[in-house]
């Protein structure tokens, strides 16, 4: 490989073989990092700016601080620490952040041991962040069984943040679909303390279908069009974030 492309890792996992790239481009000096599962481009470094995005509009909705967050799948690690600097001022220390915890479950280790070893950009300072913890996990999975913390079962949060499926639509796995349902809502719902914020990321443009279950089940929901620059094409480029606000009473 030549100096502008390096294959980082390759793991055979139960989900297909997974790969982490670096590659430099020609109209940047900086490294590029890619995610790539068998055949679906995961991730790349360049486009970033809706999962930043997701967590800065979910986190705007809170008042006071103490947060705590539950992210839903980890990547590069970019929505994770949107979500550990929410509130913190330029120039300012992490203390400053209104986040107290960040609970990062991912469905394979091996990205959560990019993290660890620091092979991706931003793994060695989460991965020191006392407030940011990282759980080998379904996501999904876990949500049906009621305990995304497997230390906590039936804990709440006051955010959780969904970044796994390409859309609702173009899920990763079959027995992710369930989760895009009325009752795969509900079950969320539970996840959230009351009046706690849903926000998924989704590489297609707003669905009417997935807006309509997000209003059955949610009292406020919002679709925000997040729009950025594609360098690869030279064109603008859009991904959609979806919020939705628990009811401010319990849910059982």
């Amino acid at each position: 490989m030549g100096a502008r492309f390096r294959e980082l890792d390759r793991r055979v996992t139960p989900m297909g073989e997974l790969v982490l790239r670096r590659r430099r481009t020609p109209w940047s000096s900086d490294d590029v990092y890619e995610v790539k599962l068998g055949d679906e481009f995961l991730m790349s470094s360049l486009f970033t700016v809706a999962e930043q995005e997701m967590s800065r509009l979910a986190l705007e909705r809170l008042p006071g601080g103490g947060l705590d967050v539950a992210v839903g799948g980890l990547g590069l690690g970019y929505t994770a620490r949107a979500a550990l600097d929410a509130g913190t001022a330029r120039g300012e220390e992490a203390g400053g952040s209104r986040v107290a915890s960040v609970l990062v479950i991912e469905v394979l280790q091996e990205v959560i041991d990019w993290h660890r070893t620091g092979l991706v950009p931003l793994g060695e300072a989460l991965s020191a962040d006392p407030r940011c913890s990282f759980r080998h996990g379904d996501f999904f999975a876990l949500l049906r069984e009621g305990r995304l913390d497997p230390d906590r079962p039936g804990r709440r949060f006051d955010a959780v943040l969904l970044d796994i499926d390409h859309s609702p639509r173009h899920t990763l796995r079959a027995d992710h679909d369930g989760f895009y349902t009325a009752d795969g809502l509900r079950a969320l719902v539970r996840a959230l303390r009351p009046g706690g914020v849903f926000a998924l990321w989704s590489n297609d443009p707003p669905e009417p279908r997935f807006r309509a279950l997000l209003e059955d089940v949610f009292p406020v929901t919002e679709a925000h069009v997040v729009e950025f620059h594609n360098p690869i094409q030279d064109r603008p480029a859009s991904s959609t974030v979806y919020l939705a606000l628990a009811p401010r009473e319990a849910t059982p």
